[in-house]
């Protein structure tokens, strides 16, 4: 049976493969794993039919058959356990693989999204200005212990793994902040991300514009 996911019908990203659904997609591309969308509205979301796959009314949801899973970090897990390719055969390493997701998920992205928060929803605030600084501080303090721990390396452990792909689609929402060119080795280990065929055919397929924007 095909997978189905749902995706934001009109991704508030326009595009730059930041909606969680990417990384589900992805992991998907990597496996090999056909899978179907079903693009759903932000009032669709919020309905009975939606909140039964999700009951936090978000996206991506998957549903094989008559299993359901939210959550794109579960999702991705599910895949990775059950096709080859994206967690290790050795014990040990499959572990570190999905500590690298825990941490990426965890460890590495609330302050990135605060981050977000500050810079999208605040900026208007009195008090923004003095508060940017201690949010970039928080992402920074992420950011330096790993980009020393993946000093010259290609991957975080070993060959590419899940924990790499969940740890490159955290560290795009920053692409915009700047702050990744302060950690050279990151900003590679990103594009490196990116450069994957995988990566490329998800990027692809995640976004259709509106039919009024289409040349």
């Amino acid at each position: 049976m095909t997978p189905i996911i749902t995706v934001f019908r009109r991704s508030p990203d326009r595009g730059r493969g930041l909606a969680r659904d990417m990384r589900v997609r992805w992991a998907l591309e990597e496996v090999g794993q056909p899978y179907d969308v079903r693009p759903v509205s932000f009032a669709e979301m919020k309905e009975a039919a939606h909140l039964a796959l999700q009951p936090f009314g978000q996206i991506p949801t998957y549903e094989d058959g008559g299993l359901v899973l939210f959550e794109s970090g579960s999702i991705v897990l599910h895949v990775a356990e059950r096709h080859a390719g994206l967690l290790p055969d050795d014990a040990d390493a499959r572990a570190r693989a999905i500590t690298w997701m825990f941490a990426a998920l965890n460890t590495v992205e609330p302050p990135i999204l605060e981050l977000a928060t500050a810079r999208l929803l605040e900026s208007d605030k009195p008090w923004s200005a003095a508060r940017l600084p201690l949010v970039e501080g928080r992402v920074r303090d992420r950011l330096k212990p790993l980009s020393d721990r993946l000093a010259d390396a290609e991957w975080l452990d070993g060959a590419f793994s899940a924990g790499d792909l969940m740890m490159v689609s955290v560290l795009l929402r920053l692409r915009a902040s700047g702050l990744l060119d302060d950690y050279p080795n990151l900003a590679a280990y990103v594009a490196r991300g990116e450069a994957r065929p995988a990566y490329k055919r998800a990027f692809a397929a995640q976004y259709t514009p509106p039919a009024g924007e289409r040349g």
